[in-house]
């Protein structure tokens, strides 16, 4: 190892940056003392008291009164998109499947469905594996000798 490198267990975070956590509850002479800084009895006082998230005090809550519209479709599939025009930085022949567009930083979630789109042109034969394609990537592509390899969904 060199001399001056840094380890993981060398590492402090910048002077002043953390606080320590208020200490409720050490003695009247803390200011903190006796009720914990909870004030005097009501539900908040209480452990595991308080309300729940958009609770309004028996108001009927904002998430309520205002209509609701449109609909959600729950079994929408959200493809990450990358267009044909793109796909010019792979070398001729090659094969684009997910490992080699995340290599490149063409997509980034791992678990999510990958589809080719149309935009733009492209030179060369290549073997793209991927999730789905349009009807115009796929013309595209095959128009300049390469084909597409469909895979099963990524979900």
């Amino acid at each position: 190892m060199e001399q001056g490198e840094m380890k993981l267990h060398q590492l402090r975070p910048p002077k002043g940056t953390k606080k320590s956590p208020k200490r409720v509850g050490r003695g009247t002479g803390s200011g903190h003392g006796k009720t914990s800084c909870r004030g005097q009895k009501g539900q908040s006082s209480r452990s595991g008291g308080g309300v729940r998230p958009g609770f309004e005090g028996g108001q009927m809550p904002l998430a309520r009164r205002l209509p609701k519209r449109g609909f959600h479709n729950i079994f929408r599939v959200e493809y990450q998109v990358v267009n044909v025009s793109r796909l010019g930085v792979f070398e001729a022949g090659a094969e684009v499947d997910l490992e080699g567009l995340r290599g490149r930083r063409m997509i980034r979630k791992p678990d999510a469905p990958v589809k080719i789109l149309g935009k733009g042109d492209i030179a060369h034969p290549l073997t793209v594996r991927v999730h789905a394609v349009s009807a115009t990537a796929r013309k595209k592509i095959e128009d300049a000798g390469g084909r597409i390899e469909l895979i099963g969904k990524g979900r």
